[in-house]
């Protein structure tokens, strides 16, 4: 069992405020909880109305699985929204 867990900085440079910050991150984590079904969550910079950091996580049987899914998330948060990928970092943990 490989369990896949990254963490995501974004940069938000026309959010004036933290409402308008947390709709862009909302939106974001909502599309990606939808479209690859994995686990998804704002865990950082919440009080930040420019940066925003989302971390994700999903359990697969396999490492190549897990690296491809990976590679998907990242392709599709840097081309669905507006913000600035600023940061990214993941890594696998296995479980015999």
């Amino acid at each position: 069992m490989i369990v896949a867990v990254a963490l995501l900085e974004l940069h938000i440079e026309y959010a004036q405020s933290l409402k308008e910050k947390r709709m862009v991150v909302k939106s974001l984590r909502d599309k990606l909880r939808h479209r690859f079904e994995i686990s998804a969550a704002e865990v950082g910079l919440q009080d930040i109305h420019q940066r925003g950091q989302i971390g994700i996580s999903f359990v697969t049987s396999s490492r190549p699985t897990a690296q491809s899914l990976l590679e998907k998330i990242q392709d599709f948060v840097e081309s669905n929204t507006d913000a600035v990928v600023s940061g990214w970092t993941s890594e696998l943990l296995e479980f015999d």
